[in-house]
């Protein structure tokens, strides 16, 4: 029964993750603002800084137990890598797009439809697919196989698969709404970098990675377990996903 119930969470972030891109995706062509090349060079944009050169990074640099830095146990040098990566790599990925990629598309639009093609690629990979290897985990548990394969595995990571396994379906679903946040989030710092570019002022991308820094301060925190009521993460993602549509709303004043 239990994981009956589960692949209902699970089913919910699945929809959600590919679902609100692909709609976001019908809306902009409706609307006119969608450039299908912006929309590819930020979704190229992410997989290749945050997939490919920040994942490098980690690999060097953080502990396989994954929640400390080699070296040192702190958890604040961990949380302040963690944001401080993310930020660079992803802001200076947006920067390299615009600056050199798109150097005839940078109306508006085009900052729009290349947060959409960033968060929207992001929402795929790390919602759409931790959705299905969960759904074929719990099918594996169901079938009595997940035993033989656990046998081949890290004690640690056997009991964190246990542990995503039998956490509530609520659970699945607020990873599912936070790829919505985090896709609002991407539109927003896409259309930061791009004005700073078309003003030929680096600061505005600096602002950027500094504001990405400090929004993954907050799911850092909360992997650490420095902060452990996940609603209260939420709950502040979700204020900041609300700053970031008004932010995108009235950005379109700076590019008339």
């Amino acid at each position: 029964m239990k994981g009956e119930i589960s692949l209902v969470g699970m089913s919910v972030q699945l929809f959600l993750s590919l679902i609100v891109p692909f709609a976001l995706i019908i809306y902009g062509r409706k609307k006119g603002w969608l450039s299908w090349k912006a929309f590819g060079v930020g979704l190229l944009i992410f997989v290749l800084f945050s997939q490919v050169l920040e994942k490098m990074l980690h690999f060097l640099v953080i502990d396989p137990s994954g929640t400390s830095l080699k070296g040192t146990s702190s958890v604040w040098a961990f949380v302040a890598y963690g944001a401080l990566a993310a930020g660079v790599f992803e802001e200076m990925g947006r920067y390299v797009g615009f600056r050199f990629m798109l150097k005839n598309n940078r109306t508006y639009g085009d900052g729009l439809s290349f947060g959409l093609g960033h968060g929207g690629i992001e929402a795929v990979l790390i919602g759409g697919v931790s959705a299905i290897n969960m759904m074929i985990l719990s099918h594996l548990v169901q079938t009595g196989q997940f035993e033989q394969i656990a046998s081949s595995l890290p004690a640690t990571q056997v009991e964190m698969l246990k542990t995503m396994l039998n956490q509530p379906d609520w659970m699945y679903v607020l990873g599912g709404i936070e790829r919505i946040f985090a896709i609002a989030i991407h539109v927003a710092l896409s259309l930061l970098v791009l004005y700073g570019v078309r003003n030929g002022q680096f600061r505005y991308v600096m602002y950027a990675i500094l504001m990405h820094a400090f929004i993954d301060v907050v799911p850092a925190l909360y992997q650490v377990k420095v902060i452990s009521n996940i609603w209260a993460v939420e709950s502040i993602l979700a204020l900041i996903a609300i700053a970031s549509f008004v932010f995108i709303r009235r950005m379109s004043e700076k590019f008339h």
